[in-house]
């Protein structure tokens, strides 16, 4: 085992080795195509070949052929192999010698008091996914939750198709307006309990650590404001992204969260991201 800890710590010594597995790392559960990691990190096609061959040896990602494209994603298992490896063993399970807050995952997380919970959106541009589902969450259980949404992108503003799909939809706009993410990083800020990315761009952004390790998920989704077409095939866009966001929110609020553990919350959050629409 130490020889496999040597190796791969070894495999992400390299900065550029250590960006492809950070950036599977904050996709995670996606898969992503070797070209979606070439243009995130603008590395050459056959650099990226080298890398990726070199973690997907050392086991750190996984490889998956569908069609003619190879589809990587992270190797928890790996991942947690070593922080435990350095942390458990190098530590010999004395959690005062680690870092605080990682010896309370070396514990375990109690499940989530009963309260209510800051939640953050985050999208490039703040214009109509993140704010479609600040205001779901807001409507659906605002007594349980405090629903926030950004835009890591330094301009923007509401879409108009957005805010009318959501006024349709009875939902209060008054509350609206597009924000920066920076300003939910400031020492005012509230201090957030889950953060979920809404867009693919906003995931692969290699964005601070967010204070008091927030549950974090990704459920990315096409942009509707990209949608072409007449009218009603754009305004379909916009219904069906509300449609998505709008059943996985529900199912988030389903959740028993006072008797789900960090972990097992996690676990929840990744599996909700498959839930479409339909």
């Amino acid at each position: 085992m130490e020889s496999l800890l040597i190796n791969r710590l070894t495999t992400l010594s390299h900065p550029q080795r250590m960006a492809v597995f950070r950036l599977l790392m904050r996709r995670c559960p996606d898969e992503l195509p070797a070209g979606e990691i070439v243009e995130v990190l603008q590395i050459k096609a056959s650099t990226a070949s080298v890398y990726l061959a070199a973690l997907t040896q050392a086991q750190l990602i996984s490889q998956r052929r569908d069609g003619t494209r190879l589809l990587y994603t992270i190797n928890l298992d790996a991942a947690r192999e070593v922080v435990m490896g350095l942390f458990v063993d190098c530590c010999r399970g004395r959690a005062d010698l680690c870092p605080p807050p990682f010896s309370d995952l070396l514990r375990g997380l109690s499940p989530i008091a009963d309260r209510t919970f800051n939640v953050l959106f985050v999208c490039t541009g703040n214009s109509a996914r993140s704010i479609f589902a600040e205001t779901i969450l807001r409507d659906l259980a605002g007594d349980r939750f405090t629903a926030y949404s950004a835009g890591t992108a330094h301009r923007s503003s509401l879409n108009p198709l957005a805010v009318d799909l959501l006024r349709s939809k009875g939902h209060d706009v008054s509350p609206l307006r597009s924000k920066n993410i920076e300003e939910f990083h400031g020492a005012d800020a509230p201090q957030m309990d889950f953060v979920f990315t809404v867009c693919d761009h906003a995931a692969n952004e290699d964005c601070p650590a967010w204070p008091g390790q927030p549950v974090s998920g990704h459920w990315g989704m096409p942009d509707p404001v990209k949608a072409t077409g007449t009218d009603a095939q754009k305004r379909l866009a916009f219904h069906q992204t509300y449609g998505a966001l709008r059943n996985r929110i529900t199912a988030f609020t389903a959740l028993s969260f006072e008797n789900l553990s960090h972990a097992a919350l996690q676990k929840h959050v990744d599996d909700i991201s498959k839930i479409t629409a339909t």
